[in-house]
């Protein structure tokens, strides 16, 4: 059961749910793009003893990838953001977890900071500003303009 359900009160419906975008994988797969080409191009082109040391850079930077694809993954699987008919709920970590709930009466406003890239791919940063604290930014998350027209909606 994930932690929004859980922590959900009586008569408390989730209005909307997202994650952090898809783009945390991006540095993995150019990390893991590079070893491909190591392994395909430097090979043929090295030496017999180049090649070796080529073939074991290619492995080096493959295992990179594969850690660096499994942290984004890790990250997207640990963190949850939702906005129900009461508040905000933002909830990130597995053995040592960070939460953050706002009720929605205390929200002032919600910024969202988009890149042109963050535009065209449909992901932002958002800040929630509430009455007398604001919650720090929530990163990178999926469909932010969405987000925040389920938090002023209501």
């Amino acid at each position: 059961m994930s932690y929004v359900k859980s922590v959900l009160q009586p008569g408390e419906e989730i209005r909307f749910a997202t994650d952090i975008h898809w783009m945390v994988y991006i540095p993995g797969f150019l990390l893991l793009l590079v070893a491909i080409a190591v392994y395909v191009v430097g090979s043929p082109l090295a030496g017999p003893d180049a090649a070796v040391v080529m073939r074991v850079l290619a492995g080096l930077l493959f295992a990179a990838a594969a850690v660096w694809l499994f942290i984004g993954w890790f990250r997207r699987w640990t963190t949850e953001v939702a906005v129900t008919n009461k508040r905000i709920i933002y909830k990130r970590g597995f053995i040592s977890r960070y939460t953050i709930e706002m009720h929605l009466d205390k929200v002032e406003s919600v910024d969202v900071d988009q890149t042109i890239l963050g535009r065209i791919l449909g992901y932002g940063d958002i800040i929630i500003r509430g009455v007398g604290a604001s919650l720090e930014p929530l990163r990178n998350i999926e469909s932010p303009i969405e987000f925040r027209s389920h938090v002023t909606a209501g």
